[in-house]
């Protein structure tokens, strides 16, 4: 069967399909409104299908599983605590999970050009410093399949490039975008 998805009874998605091999990188190919985020959201599982069904690793996306296990992504704009330093919101992060240390979190934000020992407010970062967070945010816990919804946006070129070096050398993991009956992502 097809999967489909819509917002204000205005079909978004229809006759989406999509099949990720591990360590596959697939990106997503398409104009404004056209629903590469909308898609994004129904396989992190913050959005849900009305047909079909996303299988992440076999198992069904809002009925095995609420949201895809060892999953790092960045859906549009990164939201962190505004009082608190880069370093303070991803040690509340990293908490969730207890996989990690802060030595492991200062590594990851040093790989993306942040200094973990700054005590500037993330309201203070720039937008591009903000997005470098996320990205940390997204990779420090060493996931499985990453998502990433516009990762580059507020970076400068030298920034861009160091960011795709990072995800295509260093973090050799599956991450996705785009069109689904059945989305695995294996």
């Amino acid at each position: 069967s097809s999967a489909a998805s819509d917002v204000y009874k205005r079909q978004i998605l229809s006759d989406v399909s999509l099949n990720v091999e591990k360590g596959q990188a697939v990106g997503l190919v398409g104009g404004n409104g056209s629903g590469k985020t909308m898609l994004m959201k129904c396989i992190c599982g913050f959005n849900t299908l009305f047909t079909g069904e996303i299988r992440v690793d076999d198992k069904v996306i809002g009925k095995d599983l609420e949201f895809p296990e060892n999953t790092g992504f960045i859906i549009e704009t990164p939201g962190f605590i505004p009082y608190m330093s880069g370093f303070d919101n991803l040690k509340v992060l990293a908490k969730i999970k207890n996989k990690i240390t802060h030595e492991d979190i200062r590594d990851y934000m040093n790989l993306v050009g942040l200094d973990p020992d700054s005590k500037k407010n993330v309201k203070k970062y720039s937008l591009g410093m903000r997005q470098r967070l996320g990205i940390a945010q997204a990779l420090m816990e060493d996931p499985k399949v990453l998502i990433l919804d516009e990762p580059f946006n507020g970076l400068d070129k030298s920034m861009t490039q160091r960011i795709r070096e990072i995800l295509v050398e260093e973090k050799p993991v599956s991450y996705t975008h785009l069109t689904l009956p059945t989305i695995r992502l294996l």
